[in-house]
């Protein structure tokens, strides 16, 4: 019986994701309950399923409410900006957990959401990713669209690639905008968006950028993706960018088909990376 595999939680951070992730393994045949951060979930589309919005730190009452739903499987999805620690206010069970993460608390993304994956397993839950539910929103290699990137920005492709690899080794960030050889921004903790801002400022004359997005080398796909959707797309034609390339499979896109449909609009490339295009050079 599907109700003997209990139900999935789902932690649901910003954007549309977490309301996608749920209907997925809802028409997977799988009961849903979502926890909404407050202030980052969108509650408007959360509302269709069941849900309660708690407070990032009150650890006990999440915990407590995924117990209640008879959740066993995890799901952690949407954007949520680091808090200042000193503004946390953890309950109890949020000071506990905080001390069992340690020093990874003040480490990068990355071995702060693996020490989360691990005090998570150590409560009982299994994490999964959201990929494994929304398979149709990762992508496939080579160009998505109408446009084709040139042999310019294939080789500005190849300079992000190249500096996303040497970034995963520090946990910086999952993308970058690369104009004729020159790297214009990398992300950090502003997220894509901002980076693209900044870059409308920077860019120099002649062909426009290449936003890339990949992981992290040995990220833990379950707690963090890269991610891009419409907006993404829109933010990269108001500031100059003339493509967006990101590794497929392992990148999630909040709308496939509006994305395709933004980029041949606005004259941009959408490109999926190949296995070639991933080689080290």
């Amino acid at each position: 019986m599907v109700g003997d595999r209990g139900c999935i939680g789902i932690l649901a951070g910003s954007g549309p994701l977490p309301a996608q992730v749920a209907a997925a393994a809802i028409a997977k045949g799988r009961k849903i309950f979502i926890v909404g951060f407050r202030d980052f979930a969108d509650r408007a589309l959360l509302e269709p399923y069941p849900h309660e919005i708690i407070r990032l730190a009150a650890a006990g009452d999440i915990l407590g409410a995924l117990k209640r739903h008879n959740c066993r499987e995890l799901v952690l999805i949407g954007p949520v900006r680091r808090p200042a620690w000193r503004d946390l206010r953890p309950d109890a069970e949020g000071a506990r957990i905080l001390a069992r993460l340690g020093r990874a608390i003040f480490s990068g993304d990355d071995g702060l959401l693996g020490a989360v994956v691990r005090v998570l397993g150590e409560e009982g839950f299994h994490v999964r990713g959201a990929h494994e539910f929304l398979e149709h929103a990762t992508g496939r290699s080579g160009t998505l669209g109408r446009v084709f990137p040139d042999a310019q920005a294939k080789q500005d492709i190849a300079r992000g690639v190249e500096v996303l690899k040497v970034m995963a080794t520090l946990d910086i960030g999952q993308g970058c905008v690369v104009q004729n050889g020159l790297v214009l921004a990398v992300e950090a903790l502003e997220g894509t968006d901002a980076m693209l801002g900044r870059c409308g400022r920077l860019m120099q004359a002649g062909s426009g950028g290449v936003l890339v997005k990949m992981p992290k080398t040995g990220q833990d796909l379950r707690a963090d993706m890269p991610t891009i959707g419409p907006e993404t797309l829109e933010n990269a034609a108001r500031n100059g960018l003339r493509g967006v390339a990101f590794q497929p499979g392992v990148t999630l896109m909040t709308d496939p088909a509006g994305c395709v449909k933004l980029a041949d609009r606005y004259g941009l490339f959408l490109y999926g990376l190949t296995p070639e295009d991933l080689k080290d050079k």
